[in-house]
């Protein structure tokens, strides 16, 4: 596969004109904070708003194709596109090619500009306050896994958008083929994980436990190879029905006792494969087709079982939550969950917004799973029994609960008092949370 590149991304909702990126641009690239040398330019554009003229350092780079003298040539290794000054003759066909503006020429130093990324750590982001501008490191994930096997088939059936597929691919592709999969009943299966007409839907051996026993019969599977003395790792995709319902004996006692296997929940907040009924994950005030909403009826009036705190109070060897909206961090927390495997239980709890049971437009999903994590309706931490509860991202400055609400079809219904007992026990969640991850007296305790 060919090589990915890190990047600047650009939220223009989050711009609001300071030029605070400008200027540490033209600082860093000219020693001055005149806004003509700087190599970014936030424009206003016809709604109000800013846009952004910033070399994209494309994959197929028409700067680079337009250059008769060959002064502009794509670097591989960085990916960004170099100029070089010695070649250039100031024929400015660069300019033209240019959808982004991300390439112009300066009059005050007589020749074109453009970013060069600040040698992977780039002036302009660092200065941005509001989040507007962000360095997207993903590119290593793909550079390192990327010729890995994708083990489970092509053609599995989620629904449009669904990013649950996501995670299966890149979790089982990370785990290996030295690997038994189990997948209780849910939407995992019934994307066709487990195959349809006598075929498997993995490359590896996969079963189908019942709702109750997917832990147990994991554990039985384990302890068989090791018998034999072949090192296989056990692993569970299940959904939060299947580990926080049904599921959550076998699941409890695996982990009481130590078992060596990597349980992952997939959380969609539901039973959505079998008609998006609640679950005990399901949260307070949302619409499922059991918590309906109408003249009695106004959503789920529980709030959602914690399931990554329980997991954490049986002393597992690593517990941790995820989203795929922080693609990095997941699988950082996926390569200490499989290692925490080989010696004890690791849980892994990742959140997957459901485009069909939360009615959003499906091509929003990790926008919305970003919007969970940025409103701390998601926290994501680690926890070691050595080293206690980590925060893997700050809970400070977090957005209003309303920007995450509003995105969502199964809260439009929310009163002002529904509204108001989320965001009370949001705060509660989020002081617990911050609570243990700063007092290192309880960590003996948990």
């Amino acid at each position: 596969m060919g090589a990915a590149y890190n990047t600047i991304a650009f939220k223009p909702e989050s711009c609001d004109g300071c030029n605070a990126c400008m200027i540490a641009c033209a600082e860093a690239k000219s020693g001055n904070s005149e806004l003509v040398n700087s190599r970014i330019q936030v424009i206003p554009d016809f709604d109000g708003g800013f846009d952004l003229a910033l070399c994209r350092q494309c994959g197929d780079p028409k700067c680079v194709a337009d250059c008769p003298a060959g002064a502009l040539t794509k670097n591989l290794v960085t990916g960004i596109i170099e100029w070089d000054d010695s070649k250039c003759v100031n024929c400015l066909l660069c300019t033209v090619g240019c959808s982004y503006g991300g390439i112009v020429h300066n009059k005050s130093v007589g020749h074109v500009v453009k970013c060069d990324g600040c040698g992977g750590d780039p002036a302009c982001v660092k200065a941005c306050e509001r989040g507007a501008l962000k360095f997207i490191t993903t590119s290593s994930i793909y550079n390192e896994v990327g010729d890995l096997e994708d083990l489970f088939v092509p053609g599995l059936s989620g629904c449009q958008g669904c990013n649950t597929e996501l995670i299966m691919r890149h979790a089982l592709r990370r785990v290996g083929p030295e690997t038994v999969l189990a997948t209780p009943p849910g939407c995992i299966p019934g994307m066709g994980s487990v195959g349809y007409n006598g075929l498997t839907g993995t490359k590896v051996p996969v079963f189908h436990p019942l709702l109750t026993n997917t832990a147990s019969m994991l554990t039985g599977i384990k302890r068989h190879y090791k018998r034999q003395g072949r090192e296989v790792n056990a692993m569970a995709l299940a959904g939060d029905g299947g580990a926080s319902d049904v599921g959550f004996q076998s699941l409890s006692g695996a982990a009481e006792r130590g078992e060596q296997i990597l349980f992952v929940c997939v959380d969609n907040e539901g039973y959505m494969n079998t008609g998006m009924q609640r679950s005990s994950c399901t949260p307070f005030g949302a619409w499922t087709t059991t918590t309906p909403v109408g003249e009695h009826g106004k959503g789920k009036t529980q709030d959602a079982k914690n399931m990554p705190v329980l997991m954490m109070m049986h002393n597992c060897a690593y517990v941790a939550t995820a989203s795929t909206a922080f693609m990095e961090d997941l699988y950082d927390k996926l390569d200490k969950a499989i290692a925490a495997s080989k010696v004890g239980f690791a849980y892994l709890h990742i959140y997957s917004p459901c485009t069909t049971g939360w009615r959003f437009p499906s091509q929003e999903n990790i926008e919305v799973a970003r919007k969970a994590v940025e409103t701390n309706f998601v926290m994501l931490w680690e926890f070691n029994p050595r080293d206690g509860l980590q925060l893997s991202r700050p809970l400070k400055g977090a957005l209003a609960i309303e920007d995450y609400l509003k995105a969502l079809g199964k809260y439009r219904h929310l009163s002002a008092e529904q509204v108001e007992h989320i965001k009370v026990s949001l705060q509660r969640n989020v002081t617990f949370i911050d609570g243990l991850a700063k007092n290192p007296q309880l960590k003996p305790l948990l």
